[in-house]
């Protein structure tokens, strides 16, 4: 099999935007403040067009099984660099994982980074995630800052 990674296009969208809806039904276990209902965490076409990012798509033969995006973002400015790219919408079609295709999506994310000088690369991933965890971890992150939070209203947990 296969696997070619390249830039998404505008062409891609019907596929993208079941990823984005296979994303939101894959985090919402970790994440009880989600609505329920559709989400939409991305304007995927306005993703594509913007400048300031670079969103891949793994392909075999014509079929797309999974994505990614590199976002250069302004650092803040007590830190040493000055942009950082954040990684975003991460996703393998489930029966392709462990096949070193969201590596692959991260790899070329990061040439498309340090192509534009970013060398720095973030991204978020729920602490109770362990797949994700994992799978970032041997691509080379390291955990840096946890976010934590309190519900104060009981009703909306």
């Amino acid at each position: 099999m296969e696997i070619i990674i390249r830039e998404a296009n505008l062409k891609d969208l019907d596929v993208l935007h079941k990823f984005k809806q296979a994303l939101v039904d894959a985090e919402r276990p970790f994440d009880s403040t989600l609505k329920k209902g559709p989400l939409y965490y991305y304007d995927i076409a306005g993703l594509i067009a913007a400048d300031h990012v670079g969103i891949f798509v793994a392909e075999t033969g014509s079929e797309i099984i999974g994505c990614g995006y590199a976002r250069i973002d302004d650092s803040k400015p007590y830190l040493k660099h000055k942009q950082h790219a954040h990684l975003g919408f991460m996703y393998v079609v489930p029966h392709h994982r462990g096949k070193g295709i969201n590596r692959m999506i991260i790899d070329a994310l990061k040439l498309w980074s340090q192509q534009r000088e970013i060398m720095e690369i973030r991204l978020e991933v729920y602490a109770k995630n362990d797949a994700a965890l994992k799978a970032y971890e041997k691509a080379g992150f390291a955990a840096h800052m946890l976010t934590m939070r309190m519900n104060l209203d009981e009703s909306q947990d």
